[in-house]
């Protein structure tokens, strides 16, 4: 580009369609070689990356009333196998768990703590060692306030725990700057990332490479977890724990905290159904004592409605990409599972008994399912159990009435969603309080 005139050179603009054009020719003999699933037109280069829109989970939705349950689209030059449907999922993921427990090469998934990442690694003798060790080892005064900080906070804090043997305080520096970073991560990495579309982009500045380098600083400076002392069979060594910190932050924090702010959101929308919740717990726990474990087989129904939140939402809409030789598996909330679906109805997780029907409950797929099942769901239910029971036996919550309870959401690796106010007015004497340390 000439810098005096602001013209760009002719030299320049011929190189970018000679790339473009020879990009565009192997694109063709590449399609006319292979045998292609149904799906969309993909565009050289970019593929149907443009299509996605900021919704990606919405679009695929469409597209399956279009090409079928199972259809292909690209993303870049990785071609990818949207599933929809139980069927389809579970005969993936379960009867093919192998083939379909990797993870695509993308720079976005190296980038993530120096490619040791668990979550973001290809199915391998190190993962499946990995895996294994892994599984061993406020509102006062009617005040309205935005719950969603206090929810992080608090399901961050669990992991904290879990991993380092301490807890925060909300102001902590280190601990507020582990929480952004873990929340910028959510809302850069997903699938149609740019980096992962477009490898060359990762030689400009990036937010994916911005991640990545806090995300390396933070477990160099936190990783304090001294599980493996020596190289292994496996190959895994002390890096292995780094990433995993990382994970366990990452998606135990994330997940459950979204969790917990939609159920919140939803508890405000449907009052009769808290009401329900409140004279179950009341009845079951009584009110000089919190609600534990021990409680969940009497509280089926707040299981339940637990559930129904994981399914009405959908807010992990995209599992974390798969490879097969050169195509990676996605898949995609399916609104036929249930009867009606758009209908928030904790009950259709129970059976005639009023108890959990495990049958129906194995249809949700939030924590994905076969061989990438993820570690942590059992602790993440648990932890929402707790947590949502807790609340309720000590709080009542309702919404601001100047603001519209909106279901919309924000995308990134979790549904988040929108800025929502509620109060939380005490139903009791207040138990339990215990200040962090």
């Amino acid at each position: 580009m000439d810098l005096q005139d602001g013209q760009v050179q002719p030299a320049l603009v011929a190189t970018f369609v000679f790339l473009f054009c020879l990009e565009a020719c192997i694109w063709v003999r590449n399609l006319r070689l292979k045998r292609r699933l149904p799906g969309p037109f993909a565009w050289p280069v970019v593929g149907n990356a443009m299509q996605l829109g900021q919704m990606p989970h919405i679009t695929f939705a469409k597209l399956a009333k279009k090409y079928g349950n199972v259809y292909q689209i690209r993303l870049g030059c990785s071609d990818i196998v949207v599933l929809n449907g139980d069927k389809a999922i579970r005969q993936a993921l379960i009867q093919h768990s192998t083939e379909f427990a990797g993870r695509p090469n993308f720079v976005s998934f190296q980038m993530i703590s120096g490619g040791r990442s668990m979550t973001f690694t290809n199915y391998s003798k190190q993962w499946k060692a990995h895996r294994k060790i892994i599984i061993l080892r406020h509102s006062t005064d009617g005040r309205y306030f935005e719950a969603a900080h206090e929810l992080t906070v608090a399901a961050a804090n669990v992991m904290c725990a879990l991993c380092f043997g301490r807890r925060y305080g909300h102001e902590d520096l280190e601990f507020r700057t582990l929480l952004k970073r873990v929340e910028k991560f959510g809302e850069t990495v997903g699938a149609g990332s740019l980096v992962d579309v477009m490898p060359w982009l990762q030689s400009f500045p990036n937010p994916v490479r911005s991640v990545y380098e806090n995300f390396k600083n933070l477990n160099e400076d936190d990783a304090i977890i001294n599980v493996i002392e020596h190289e292994n069979d496996s190959g895994l060594t002390k890096e292995f724990v780094e990433a995993t910190v990382t994970d366990l932050i990452g998606a135990g924090q994330d997940t459950v905290s979204t969790l917990m702010q939609w159920m919140l959101l939803l508890l405000v929308k449907y009052p009769d159904v808290q009401a329900k919740l409140h004279n179950l717990i009341d009845k079951v726990v009584g009110p000089d004592r919190l609600p534990s474990t021990e409680d969940r087989r009497s509280l089926a129904y707040l299981d339940a409605f637990i559930y129904e939140t994981m399914r009405f939402t959908s807010f992990v809409p995209v599992t974390i990409l798969t490879p097969r030789p050169q195509m990676s598996l996605l898949k995609s909330p399916h609104p036929q599972r249930h009867c009606d679906p758009h209908i928030f109805d904790p009950t259709r997780f129970l059976d005639e008994n009023g108890d959990l029907d495990k049958d129906i409950t194995n249809n949700v797929m939030i924590f994905s399912t076969g061989k990438r099942r993820c570690i942590g769901n059992q602790i993440a239910k648990v932890e929402a159990f707790l947590f949502i029971a807790i609340l309720l036996h000590q709080c009542s919550f309702e919404n601001n009435p100047s603001e519209h309870i909106s279901l919309d959401c924000s995308y990134g690796l979790t549904l988040k969603p929108l800025r929502f106010c509620v109060t939380a007015k005490l139903r009791g004497k207040l138990l339990g309080v215990v200040s962090p340390a």
